[in-house]
């Protein structure tokens, strides 16, 4: 191997500068032809096998986002499919939920109901005792029942 500065007298012009010398001047385009030539068709060659390994990477690339296209199509189909199963069980839940808390308030309805009946059907006989002497005494007949107690100022009240 030719150390570093016979390579780069290589590249030193021949003659001086200045007028032209006496002898033969140096073709340094054609010794750097002849020198360079063959390295430079050993690259051709690489540069060719570059391109190869290029090309075989974006058809491997290609594939491989072709592949994460359908693997991301499989993916957000199952996820769809997943949500709406969740959103259904989910309603079906609420709705579960809600006929069970109509029926509870159903069951309240019909409780307060009959407890206002028992009321009111307790409350009736001395209700239509007072409406007859409250009519008997507006008519000046006697009363047949005695006054009730808390009866004179009772409006809708009581147990």
């Amino acid at each position: 191997m030719a150390g570093l500065r016979d390579v780069l007298m290589r590249f030193r012009p021949v003659g001086t500068p200045g007028p032209a010398a006496t002898g033969i001047p140096a073709d340094r385009t054609a010794e750097l032809t002849v020198e360079l030539t063959p390295t430079l068709a050993l690259l051709d060659g690489t540069a060719d096998e570059a391109e190869a390994v290029r090309d075989t990477a974006r058809g491997e690339a290609d594939r491989i986002r072709r592949d994460a296209d359908r693997r991301a199509e499989v993916i957000t189909a199952r996820a769809t499919a997943l949500s709406r199963r969740i959103r259904t069980k989910t309603a079906d839940r609420r709705l579960e939920l809600g006929r069970r808390e109509a029926a509870a308030l159903r069951a309240e309805g019909r409780r307060t109901e009959a407890a206002l009946r028992r009321r009111a059907a307790a409350r009736i006989p001395a209700m239509a005792d007072r409406l007859t002497d409250e009519v008997r005494r507006q008519l000046g007949l006697p009363t047949t029942h005695a006054e009730l107690p808390g009866a004179p100022g009772e409006r809708g009240g009581g147990p």
